[in-house]
């Protein structure tokens, strides 16, 4: 049985590599940012999951999860997906508060919950923060990979998924009506500093680039 730390440093590891075409392996540095942790730390904990064999890595070197490994941290990204589904759809939390509350659900083992779960919502594809939730056979929904920054002028997309999952990000998007399936326009591009113009509904907005950099579109 793994401790709750241990899932998180696996879930992250996944997050880490499985949302960038390709990337099988992450950095010390790069986990540690991600949990908000010193690097020294994460090394101390990946000698354990390595002795655990659920990881493979050098000392501060690129980290790959194993087999087990990933088996393991995809469960608990399904968990903590479904959850968050749940929580937004059904308890209607706001999209900016489920994460935290997921975090803990997601510890809870027991394969027919999952699946329960996975059953009432209708078996969902995303959750809604617009990641894919993995299938129980481990299989992956594809995920939006074009940033609303690359859209060109007079172009329309439709937001798919968003990639600061912050709350005070998630409360701004709430502040400006856009949410997951909302249209957007590119009237114009700044290049100065990067910011946009976007018509949304009927309202024009402009946008600076760590926003545009913050959403994923279709």
């Amino acid at each position: 049985m793994l401790s709750n730390t241990e899932e998180n440093y696996l879930k992250a590891l996944l997050y880490l590599t499985a949302d960038e075409a390709g990337k099988k392996e992450a950095g010390t540095n790069d986990l540690a940012a991600h949990l908000g942790l010193k690097p020294a730390t994460v090394n101390d904990m990946l000698k354990r999951l390595k002795e655990k064999e659920y990881v493979s890595y050098k000392k501060y070197g690129k980290i790959s999860l194993t087999r087990s490994g990933k088996e393991v941290a995809m469960f608990v990204m399904r968990k903590h997906r479904l959850w968050e589904t749940f929580l937004c759809e059904v308890l209607e939390f706001s999209w900016d508060e489920v994460h935290e509350v997921a975090e803990q659900l997601e510890h809870i083992q027991s394969d027919k919950l999952t699946e329960r779960l996975d059953k009432f919502l209708n078996y969902p594809d995303y959750d809604p923060h617009g990641d894919p939730i993995p299938k129980p056979n481990g299989k992956m929904p594809p995920r939006a990979t074009t940033l609303l920054s690359s859209v060109a002028v007079h172009q329309s997309c439709t937001v798919a998924a968003v990639k600061d999952t912050s709350s005070v990000f998630l409360q701004y998007l709430e502040q400006l009506s856009i949410g997951i399936g909302t249209k957007i326009k590119v009237l114009e591009k700044i290049s100065f500093d990067g910011s946009m113009i976007l018509q949304v509904g009927k309202e024009k907005l402009t946008v600076s680039e760590k926003f545009s950099n913050s959403l994923l579109v279709d």
